[in-house]
């Protein structure tokens, strides 16, 4: 059992197909989810031996990207995180085709810095033709994957 498989069962998520070097989880829009998509995140890049602060930073945007999508998209929400050639890309998508964007927010403002801080600790961010998946990368030594 992966840890993806034992971490998604206890967060009512719908695993799918798994390889070492990604996974891949599909779930229902809800703000508990944002903290079991981190737990999951987490355990894989143990499994592939990204260190801190990278895997601190990795995380951080999947916190951001998911609740990007629970608050903004429609229907279920994937989450996409993927390994190889010394490159981590996470991809969440959801049915919304507006797509994320950068925006200014005030010193006094509660939200609305999720997009410049994925920006700021990826190597490179963007969103699908579609709208509907925003991803970032992330340059990160090849370890076990």
């Amino acid at each position: 059992m992966t840890p993806a498989t034992s971490v998604a069962s206890a967060a009512p998520a719908k695993p799918l197909p798994q390889t070492s070097g990604a996974f891949e989880v599909s779930f229902t829009p809800d703000k508990t989810r944002v903290r079991h998509m981190r737990t999951i995140t987490t355990a894989f890049l143990r499994k592939w031996d990204v260190g801190d602060p990278l895997a601190d930073y990795i995380v951080l945007a999947v916190s951001e990207l998911v609740t990007n999508a629970v608050q903004h998209g429609y229907g279920e929400i994937g989450l996409r995180v993927r390994y190889a050639a010394g490159e981590l890309r996470i991809e969440v998508s959801d049915g919304d085709p507006k797509p994320a964007e950068l925006r200014s927010a005030n010193d006094d403002d509660e939200s609305g810095r999720g997009m410049f801080i994925v920006a700021f600790f990826s190597n490179d961010w963007g969103v699908s033709e579609d709208g509907t998946t925003t991803w970032a990368a992330f340059r990160a030594p090849t370890g076990r994957s």
